[in-house]
């Protein structure tokens, strides 16, 4: 029997996976940033534990397209928490979805390392207020493990 495959978004997250984890700011000003705007789901704040999900609908999912980068994705909607897990000392956070992004598609290959441990392919973006908690913001990039809180 033939197997087939979806050209569609993921149902499910089966696992956790492994990708890049970088950082963003959204609603008020806070640390770095400046006010922008709220997010795709129009309660993002820099200060807050929150992050930006490539696949929480299917107009996100028509931007991000993390698929092309050959890495499945479930769909999460707003409040969904992930936890994110720094591969370089195996600190972690848990936020909740406050975004669309990071566009993934854009960084297909793209690989941060610490040392020899290395990911690819940006996956999650994390408020500055997030990413303060596993990794320095001058960082910028760090691989990471994503799972579901």
């Amino acid at each position: 029997m033939a197997r087939t495959t979806s050209s569609g978004p993921p149902a499910d997250l089966l696992g956790p996976v492994q990708g890049e984890v970088s950082w963003f700011c959204c609603g008020n000003a806070w640390g770095p940033c400046s006010s922008t705007g709220k997010g795709a789901c129009g309660t993002c704040n820099s200060s807050s534990l929150q992050h930006a999900w490539p696949n929480t609908s299917d107009a996100c999912w028509a931007i991000t397209h993390p698929d092309t980068c050959g890495v499945g994705l479930s769909r999460r909607t707003c409040g969904f928490q992930h936890r994110t897990t720094a591969l370089c000392t195996g600190t972690s956070v848990v936020t909740s979805i406050a975004d669309c992004g990071p566009q993934t598609d854009l960084f297909c290959g793209e690989r941060s390392c610490c040392g020899a441990t290395c990911a690819s392919n940006r996956l999650i973006d994390l408020t500055p207020a997030a990413f303060s908690r596993i990794a320095s913001l001058s960082a910028g990039l760090r691989p990471a493990e994503i799972s579901t809180a």
